[in-house]
């Protein structure tokens, strides 16, 4: 069984936390959307784009917060690694996602310390259960999260090139993350627990588009 995190280890996890909730993120990558021009949009264009990546955004925190609880209980320093350094991709897609809402005139969900909360437990649970199953858990994450950005690149409106460069960039980061889980032996979830994400996914969808 994992050993609990040491203080130190937690003192980690409250700055993860916090950067992930209230600084304002530094990508160590560019933006894919500064490639494209600034789109003039009409006022419901705007407003569903903003929505659209108020989802995205809250999703990206979602992701850290899983990525941080699989490593806080992750069995090898292999695993944690591995984790931790996806969790740092992510945190270029949650960059790009504020900087685009602020470009919208919009802002990140107000229920951002909420999705943090429950999406971390998730992944500790992920986590204790097991390294297959945090990987598999991470494969399948990353499958759901495909489907959904496919569905808002469908939704975004056809001037918003800069959302939708950022969105297909991380389609495909998310893409590689789930290759890279199967690959290190991540196990497939039974149906039950695949449902359970695809709903509890939802929830945060629906909320995230208004509040």
């Amino acid at each position: 069984m994992a050993a609990p995190p040491d203080l130190d280890a937690v003192l980690g996890l409250l700055g993860r936390a916090l950067r992930a909730l209230a600084a304002t993120p530094t990508p160590a990558r560019p933006s894919p959307g500064d490639r494209a021009p600034r789109p003039t949009l009409d006022e419901p264009a705007r407003r569903h784009a903003a929505g659209l990546m108020r989802v995205n955004h809250s999703g990206e925190v979602a992701a850290q917060a899983l990525y941080h609880g699989q490593a806080a209980f992750a069995r090898t320093p292999e695993l944690r690694e591995m984790l931790l350094r996806a969790a740092r991709e992510e945190g270029d897609h949650l960059a790009w996602c504020e900087q685009r809402l602020r470009e919208l005139d919009s802002r990140p969900s107000l229920l951002g310390p909420l999705w943090y909360a429950g999406s971390f437990a998730i992944g500790a649970a992920a986590a204790l259960a097991g390294d297959r199953t945090s990987l598999g858990f991470v494969a399948e994450t990353e499958r759901q999260v495909e489907r959904h950005l496919d569905d808002h690149l469908a939704q975004l409106p056809e001037a918003d090139a800069r959302s939708r460069a950022i969105l297909e960039t991380m389609r495909s980061d998310e893409i590689a993350h789930g290759r890279h889980a199967l690959d290190a032996g991540g196990a497939e979830l039974p149906v039950s627990t695949r449902a359970a994400m695809h709903a509890t996914s939802r929830v945060m969808t629906f909320t995230s588009y208004w509040f």
